[in-house]
């Protein structure tokens, strides 16, 4: 595999020359769990920024913060303190049916357990985003099978997630989370459960689907193994980034 990691593709700007040129943006960030004696300080002042059409990586040891992290800038999890915008919208300044509208039409999810529903095709998985959006049920199912054809799946549309392998079931899950064409992708260790090279494919296709010049990804991840399709890598421990460098560790 060619690496064209650090390089910007042609006919891709680089976000670096754009004024507005972040996706999210977190200063001093914190949150706590629970209170007094038995209060977990999960995150500790997070500043990190990520920019229009990269693909950042957060890593370090377990219970640093980095799921809770992703799950503040993804509006799913409320901070206590600081600061933190996604296209320049805060989700702590929404109401309730707003942020829900904003999260739903702006992020898309890759979770550690695929969480495909067993009783539904994997075409109507996919669907279940521009479900939730409005759309109609044939018109989500179309644009469910053509994003199948995306990532390889486009002639096992009518099967269950029971019938595919657990590569194939992470191609579902990564087509679920971009079928309504979300501008921020966060991924929760997309690859723990793959081999290797299953690893590499899921990784190769979130790379050439997911970033573009308007949309960004954060990927949370143990796996040294895929550090190289990254450009930036921010490194957290004890609810915190203590650093930010290039997949190959340049500042």
């Amino acid at each position: 595999m060619t690496s064209t990691i650090g390089m910007i593709e042609p006919g891709r700007p680089d976000p670096a020359d754009r004024a507005d040129g972040m996706a999210v943006v977190c200063r001093g960030v914190t949150k706590t769990y629970g209170s007094g004696s038995s209060a977990v300080r999960a995150l500790r002042g997070v500043d990190l920024e990520v920019r229009l059409g990269e693909m950042m990586m957060l890593v370090g040891p377990s219970g640093c913060g980095k799921t809770s992290l992703i799950s503040v800038i993804a509006g799913v999890l409320d901070r206590d303190g600081g600061e933190c915008s996604v296209f320049g919208e805060d989700f702590a300044r929404m109401k309730s049916a707003r942020r829900t509208l904003f999260r739903g039409r702006t992020i898309g999810f890759v979770f550690q357990a695929f969480n495909l529903i067993p009783t539904l095709t994997i075409a109507e998985n996919v669907a279940v985003p521009l479900l939730i959006n409005g759309s109609s049920m044939a018109a989500a199912v179309r644009q469910a099978r053509a994003i199948l054809g995306e990532v390889g799946l486009g002639d096992r549309w009518t099967d269950p997630p029971a019938r595919l392998s657990g590569g194939q079931q992470q191609r579902v899950a990564i087509a679920r989370a971009l079928v309504h064409h979300p501008r921020l992708i966060v991924c929760d260790e997309p690859t723990s459960a793959l081999d290797h090279a299953t690893g590499e494919k899921i990784m190769e296709i979130l790379r050439s689907t997911a970033v573009g010049t308007d949309r960004s990804l954060v990927v949370v991840t143990h796996d040294s193994r895929i550090f190289q399709f990254a450009d930036r890598i921010a490194r957290m421990d004890d609810g915190m980034i203590v650093g930010i460098s290039g997949a190959d560790g340049t500042p």
